[in-house]
C-alpha cells in the first residue's frame, strides 16, 4: 500500500508503509568510520565475554587479563551491562570492587 503524502504544496513525496527502515537505507549511507566502530564493538565484546566466562571478574581483574587499558575496558563492560549482557555481582571481600558476571 502506498500513501501520497503533500507537504506545503511543494513536494510529493511517495512512502510505502511499514518499509521506513528500507527507505532509510537506501537514502543514508552508513559511515565507514561507524562500521569501522561496530567491529572493533563486537571484536571487544567476545573478548569481556570469553574471560567472563571463566568466571566473574572485577575491572582489574578484567584489565589484566585482556590486557586493554583501563578506561577502555570501563566503556566496554559498561555497555555490556547496559544492553543485558553483563550484570554486577557481589562485591570483594574488602567492599571495594564490584565483581562482574555473565548475565543468565
Amino acid at each position: 500500500m502506498r500513501v501520497k503524502w503533500a507537504f506545503s504544496n511543494k513536494v510529493n513525496m511517495e512512502i510505502e508503509k511499514g518499509k521506513t527502515y528500507k527507505y532509510l537505507r537506501e537514502k543514508r549511507e552508513v559511515t565507514q568510520a561507524a562500521r569501522d566502530n561496530l567491529k572493533q564493538f563486537i571484536r571487544i565484546k567476545k573478548i569481556i565475554l570469553d574471560a567472563l566466562q571463566e568466571g566473574d571478574l572485577t575491572i582489574e581483574q578484567l584489565t589484566q587479563k585482556i590486557n586493554l587499558p583501563k578506561h577502555e575496558v570501563v566503556y566496554y563492560l559498561m555497555s555490556l551491562v547496559k544492553f543485558g549482557f553483563v550484570q554486577t555481582g557481589p562485591v570483594d571481600d574488602m567492599d571495594t570492587y564490584f565483581s562482574y558476571k555473565l548475565k543468565k
